[in-house]
């Protein structure tokens, strides 16, 4: 008799596995004042998760200034400065390192796949108590297009030798659930990023769960089994 084949757990990381997001967010509003741009947090907090470059593009639109090549590596590196000083504070969501620990055990394939860069992703992801050796993180800095085209994802995949097909993405934002849609992959959506139910669902997401605690619950309903 044939086994189905094994699905694989490509995971965001900001919102996802470690409660980040809104570091993020702050960091983003002190790196704007800093160019003399003024926007509501709200609105910044809507964009997180998805690529650098297209967030620059959105918030140029929406605060109605031009923001040039220069202006935005400015602001990639005071975001990614003022991040780095609110990182020690961040911690891995509940159940964040139960979850990556069970299917470590289970021998279920899992990786990471950011739209930060490395050099904000690595502390938190020492927090997390990733081993580099041995998981797959994909960042920014590796692919050409980060949430919500699929790339990341597609990486992650590949580094993992699975299928695309196989796999199921799990994050927190809409960007996530377009990226894994467009990737054909399936989406988990989890709440701890700030995105509700119905947004999360109208974006592709499948299944939807408080944080890494309960998807671990009901780990079993999609598709985890040792």
């Amino acid at each position: 008799m044939k086994t189905s084949p094994q699905p694989c757990f490509l995971f965001d990381l900001d919102g996802t596995l470690v409660d980040s997001v809104y570091e993020h967010v702050l960091a983003w509003q002190e790196a704007l004042d800093s160019e003399g741009i003024q926007l509501s947090v709200w609105r910044i907090h809507r964009r997180i998760g998805m690529s650098g470059g297209l967030m620059m593009n959105v918030l140029a639109r929406e605060s109605g200034i031009r923001i040039d090549d220069a202006g935005a590596d400015r602001l990639r590196r005071a975001h990614a400065a003022a991040y780095n000083r609110r990182s020690a504070a961040i911690r891995p969501l509940p159940g964040a390192r139960e979850l990556v620990a069970w299917l470590d055990e289970a021998r279920l394939p899992w990786a990471i796949a950011t739209s930060g860069r490395m050099e904000t992703a690595g502390p938190v992801l020492e927090s997390l108590g990733v081993d580099l050796s041995r998981t797959p993180v994909v960042t920014r800095d590796q692919v050409k297009y980060a949430k919500p085209d699929p790339d990341l994802f597609l990486a992650a995949a590949d580094r993992l030798g699975v299928p695309i097909e196989r796999a199921t993405v799990v994050g927190d934002a809409v960007w996530d659930m377009l990226a894994a849609t467009r990737a054909r992959a399936l989406g988990i959506g989890l709440l701890s990023g700030g995105y509700s139910t119905d947004e999360l669902e109208r974006a592709g997401a499948y299944r939807v769960f408080d944080d890494p605690a309960d998807l671990l619950e009901h780990i079993d309903e999609v598709g985890g089994r040792r």
